[in-house]
């Protein structure tokens, strides 16, 4: 060969090596951080190319799924080599439709080669037992001093080194599979799932979206993705030599093993020790070995405990070590209480006080039989307390106490003059009609309440109402689901504007899902009253034009099962008009989507659905109350008129039977001394807090009023009179119309 040629192959030569260095050289910045790829947050990309049209053949030594593992006992070929600077030609694509032909004895698909004595240049390509290492431009990989041949060379295309992706799973042991529906190739390693489709720059890693720096193709039959990606992908950190022209891949082969114990540990109790362990090729775990561990450490103190396993191939992992802290045996609570006396009259308030306490200063629980403020029948009565610690140690005591004949007050007067906020009594409810209404002037504020309860029972998916509101909108939504499926309901907010509109989220009040009806009801009421006194739900969200948001997601964090029910209510602010739409669908559907597929449901004739302005009523008393019995009546549409509004879906007249979701600001501006101010319900059962002063009194602390004749403390004045301010809704699923009542108290003795 002439000097020419000579010449012209070696600038051939070295054209052809540099081609490779410039991706490698951009990895070796990376290399610390190769593997952050995987834990990246994926961000929302729209160019992903078509989907590959030809699969991906199964491994020839396996069916389509499976676990793939460097052949055993590979079966050298001496002499088998490759041409260390052969690249591909990423414009070939397999046949499609190509069957391989069986071959007698199927080999895989990375060929094991026979190493010979290390010369200088082979001493630079050898692994180390933890090592895999790739030749730059050729089908040449070392592992544990064999080389290995890949199904195609190491390439670089538009800048971006590739490597075969099977060369890869085979070479570090893990789960590989081909989903002939999804054209997706799969690798599994321990719970982490990565897919990759053809012709795309997006893979996922356990259902995220991660951007690869650029896309796998296929040719020849072989699927080929950046090495950044499948490194970082596997987790598997790297380093580039471009003196030695290789990759060196370092692989974890160890076995994982950790435990854990209870967050205490007392001496003298079995400790339950949760181990876990792992593989990182999928290799079986035959053995583990402990020390310091004890099924049960009979002296307080700290010990530590460590935990290793042995995979079938003979590792051992690392130790996992744990300083455990044995604390001393728990010691039971002790119970106890006193009262103010040991006998009472009838009717006489009695003192209690608990001296209940646990010797360790854990927390204890107290629950207390058959204590009352006052008794009403003579004879002994038994109290008793029971106080349990974190640990469920229990202890009880009880004492009786002697209830003369001799009356002091009746149930009555004694519930009036002493009974705590939310405490019942019974009164003559066929009375309370005749007593005087109190005088109150009568305002309103600009609020428009969306009442969507009809229907109440959703038979089927749909929008259960659809509105346009601006400035202060307050929503009342109480729905079941009466399907057979599990359910969401979702409010929808959309900015159909030119311009940015923000929607102030001001109090929100959830309950459910759940089957009791006023159960939800009550519990939206006394969240909403949370949400004033804290603030907590104060936030804006700002739509864009054209723009569609899940709002007051309390909705649906949690899916319904059939039969139960949700019930909200919530104020908002928006400085434009926002159109909302409240719908039920699928528990599983995306209710963006979903929307625009969606019938309006009709009335279900029972309930109210409606629009209605001002639905913020002040009631200012400004006379003084208390001197004399009087009632405030709320809800009976003649002392208190139903809003009038109108269904917008229909475009009819609606009356807000009930006033269901209007907010009533009260005020006594002169309040008696020696008054107490009650609830009496006069429309059937009713359950549901009010906000007194500021202060949250359930009606009643437990159970229901079911009665025309129950009625529950709210206030009671002193001997000083004053102002007070009172803030109701009517709870959903409880009964309206309802009386606040005024009388004054009894003398006391």
């Amino acid at each position: 060969m002439d000097l020419k040629k000579l010449t012209l192959v070696a600038v051939l030569a070295i054209s052809q090596a540099a081609s490779a260095v410039p991706a490698f050289a951009e990895a070796v910045s990376n290399t610390s951080g190769n593997t952050n790829e995987v834990g990246a947050a994926a961000t929302s990309v729209t160019d992903v190319m078509p989907e590959a049209t030809d699969p991906l053949p199964p491994l020839q030594t396996e069916g389509p799924g499976g676990v793939v593992t460097p052949t055993p006992t590979p079966t050298p070929i001496p002499g088998a080599t490759t041409d260390p600077g052969a690249t591909t030609e990423p414009g070939v694509t397999a046949d499609p439709t190509a069957t391989a032909e069986p071959t007698a004895t199927p080999l895989p698909t990375a060929i094991p080669v026979p190493t010979t004595q290390p010369t200088p240049t082979d001493g630079v390509r050898a692994a180390a037992s933890n090592q895999l290492v790739l030749m730059m431009n050729s089908k040449k990989m070392y592992q544990n001093g064999v080389e290995y041949l890949a199904n195609q060379p190491m390439a670089v295309k538009n800048g971006v080194s590739y490597v075969s992706i099977r060369a890869m799973v085979e070479r570090v042991g893990v789960k590989y599979i081909y989903d002939y529906k999804t054209k997706e190739t799969i690798v599994t390693k321990g719970s982490d799932v990565m897919r990759f489709k053809t012709d795309s720059k997006i893979y996922s890693v356990n259902g995220k979206n991660v951007t690869m720096k650029g896309p796998a193709y296929q040719i020849n039959g072989t699927f080929m993705v950046p090495l950044t990606s499948i490194t970082g992908a596997l987790g598997i950190p790297y380093t580039v030599d471009n003196v030695q022209k290789r990759v060196i891949l370092t692989l974890n082969t160890k076995p994982k093993a950790s435990f854990t114990v209870p967050t205490e540990i007392y001496a003298g109790e079995l400790v339950n020790f949760v181990t876990s362990n792992s593989s990182p090729n999928g290799t079986a775990i035959v053995d583990e070995r402990w020390e310091g561990k004890q099924d049960a450490y009979d002296q307080p103190g700290f010990y530590v405990v460590s935990y290793s396993v042995m995979d079938a191939n003979g590792q051992w992992s690392d130790p996992y070590s744990v300083t455990i802290n044995v604390l001393k045996p728990n010691t039971p609570p002790v119970a106890n209480f006193t009262t103010d006396k040991d006998s009472y009259k009838m009717g006489e308030i009695i003192t209690y006080s608990d001296l209940s306490s646990d010797p360790d200063g854990d927390q204890i629980e107290v629950t207390w039989t058959n204590k009352a403020e006052a008794f009403f029948t003579p004879g002994p009565a038994t109290v008793a307390i029971q106080v349990k610690d974190s640990h469920g140690a229990i202890s009880t005591f009880e004492k009786t106490i002697n209830i003369s004949d001799e009356i002091m007050y009746s149930k009555e007067d004694f519930y009036r003059l002493f009974g705590s906020p939310g405490s019942v009594f019974n009164i003559d409810g066929s009375m309370v009609p005749t007593w005087q209404k109190v005088a109150y002037n009568l305002s309103s504020e600009p609020y428009t309440l969306i009442r969507s309860n009809s229907p109440e029972t959703v038979n089927t998916e749909g929008i259960t109402y659809k509105e346009t509101s601006f400035g202060g909108t307050r929503f009342l939504v109480h729905h079941k689901n009466n399907m057979n499926i599990k359910t969401k309901v979702y409010v929808i907010a959309k900015n159909n504007n030119l311009y940015p509109t923000t929607i102030t989220t001001e109090y929100v009040g959830f309950g459910g899902p759940n089957s009791y009806p006023e159960g939800t009801g009550k519990m939206s009421v006394q969240r909403y009253w949370e949400s004033m006194q804290t603030r907590r739900d104060y936030k804006t969200t700002v739509l864009q034009p054209g723009e569609s948001v899940s709002i007051l997601t309390d909705l649906n964090k949690i899916a319904m099962k059939p039969g139960e029910i949700v019930s909200l209510q919530a104020d908002l602010f928006s400085d434009y008009p926002i159109e909302y739409n409240v719908m039920m669908i699928d528990a599983n559907k995306d209710p963006l989507t979903t929307l625009p597929t969606l019938p309006i449901l009709d009335r279900d004739g029972v309930h109210n659905r409606g629009t209605y302005a001002d639905s913020t009523r002040i009631i200012t008393v400004t006379d003084e109350v208390g001197t004399t019995p009087a009632r405030l009546l709320l809800g009976d549409n003649s002392s208190d008129l139903n809003l009038i509004g109108v269904d917008p879906m229909n475009g009819t007249e609606a009356s807000n039977a009930g006033n269901f979701g209007v907010l009533y600001k009260i005020k006594f501006d002169r309040v008696a001394p020696n008054s107490l101010i009650t609830f009496n319900p006069r429309g059937g059962n009713y359950m549901g807090p009010v906000l007194v002063n500021g202060q949250i009194v359930h009606m009643p602390t437990s159970g229901s009023l079911s009665s025309a004749d129950m009625n529950s403390v709210i206030y009671r004045t002193g001997d000083y009179g004053g102002s007070v301010e009172i803030l109701f809704t009517a709870a959903s699923g409880s009964n309206l119309p309802v009386n606040f009542l005024v009388t004054p108290l009894p003398a006391k003795k």
